[in-house]
């Protein structure tokens, strides 16, 4: 499904300018909610079975202290994971790499934008203390859309044309550069040239919250965009093809994904070498792997994409060296992005980071 008839639609109700944290309602939209999976049936006799001799399941108890993570799946500090995370945009064009930071997002986004080349979206609930998070860079609109489905508060430096009536919505919280408070929250470098040079800080996230007035708690009934499995398990995907090369098949970056049978973990190349992060020289490396294949086109003749958020589509998921196709479906434009397996049941993603590639449906992708 195109957008650009409900681009349209809710372009009449926006504002005419824009500006720092301002907002305005949009009613023009057309939510889509998940196919339901199909109900399992069961026999007069499993069902009498069941209520003569029920099984007792003792879950694992949760660590004093500790929450199950939205992001990650995995026991975290309560502060940490009920505190409502931000997703930062990061500059990948090889001029502004190696980044900083982002080896402690939970969630990280790929998408290409104009011109071939591909921005990420780190989701961060584990930021405090971090004195340099970077180089952010502009936003484009759907990655807003990914960003609310995890409840996040959106933080950018500049945005297209086709972005800006999104962020004036009272659905986005985002952290502007380009607003009047810009400067409490972003700083730039000496090291590199603008605009590759502009950076946050958990004090500068935190200066505009307040500034804004945004909630820090999640959104009241907010109970995660996926399905984990419990922490501390490592599964298997029954059936799943070999994985140990995830080649996503962006052109101008031409990352790739290596499984680690040691760690567990798939480690992230791009630019002939291995992807880190600046603040400790790691290589990036996370659990899950998800292809989210999508409907697109452009918007104008200078290659902006109009990236289809809310209509279903195929994917895959890919962990512990192997693969298995998905479908994805949307909670409408504002919410969560949930991922199916082929009999329609949500699929259970192990603990741990995961790595979306958003990719064009015309594009090729090589797994081996």
């Amino acid at each position: 499904m195109k957008r650009r008839q409900l681009l349209l639609g809710i372009a009449a109700c926006l504002l005419a300018g824009f500006s720092g944290c301002q907002k305005e309602t949009d009613t023009g939209i057309t939510f889509v909610t998940p196919t339901p999976a199909p109900a399992q049936e069961e026999s007069a006799a499993d069902s009498q079975e069941e209520v003569l001799n029920p099984v007792a399941i003792t879950p694992t108890p949760v660590p004093e202290g500790m929450v199950t993570s939205w992001l990650t799946g995995e026991y975290v500090e309560q502060e940490q994971g009920r505190r409502r995370p931000v997703a930062v945009m990061f500059n990948n064009i090889i001029d502004a790499v190696p980044q900083t930071g982002i080896s402690r997002a939970g969630v990280i986004y790929e998408a290409p934008v104009e011109g071939g080349i591909t921005r990420l979206m780190g989701i961060f609930e584990d930021y405090d203390g971090l004195e340099k998070i970077g180089s952010v860079r502009s936003c484009r609109d759907y990655f807003i859309f990914y960003a609310t489905g995890f409840d996040a508060i959106y933080a950018h430096y500049g945005q297209s044309a086709y972005a800006e009536q999104y962020l004036a919505m009272d659905e986005v919280d985002n952290l502007s550069g380009l607003s009047g408070y810009g400067d409490l929250v972003y700083y730039r470098t000496q090291d590199r040239n603008p605009p590759h040079n502009a950076y946050t800080s958990a004090a500068g996230i935190q200066a505009g919250i307040n500034y804004c007035g945004y909630r820090t708690d999640y959104s009241e009934g907010y109970a995660g965009a996926w399905k984990f499995a419990e922490p501390g398990t490592d599964s298997q995907i029954p059936g799943g093809s070999t994985a140990n090369t995830v080649t996503p098949g962006y052109g101008y970056n031409e990352p790739w994904f290596e499984y680690d049978l040691q760690t567990g973990q798939y480690l992230r190349f791009q630019y002939g070498g291995a992807q880190i992060d600046d603040m400790d020289g790691s290589q990036l490396a996370v659990k899950n792997i998800l292809l989210q294949y999508s409907d697109w086109q452009y918007y104008d003749e200078n290659g902006y994409l109009n990236i289809d958020v809310t209509s279903s589509g195929a994917g895959k998921y890919i962990t512990n060296g192997t693969a298995q196709d998905v479908t994805w479906s949307k909670d409408g434009l504002w919410g969560a992005t949930h991922f199916y397996d082929s009999g329609g049941q949500e699929i259970t993603l192990n603990p741990g980071k995961t790595w979306v590639c958003v990719i064009l449906d015309a594009d090729a992708v090589t797994i081996g």
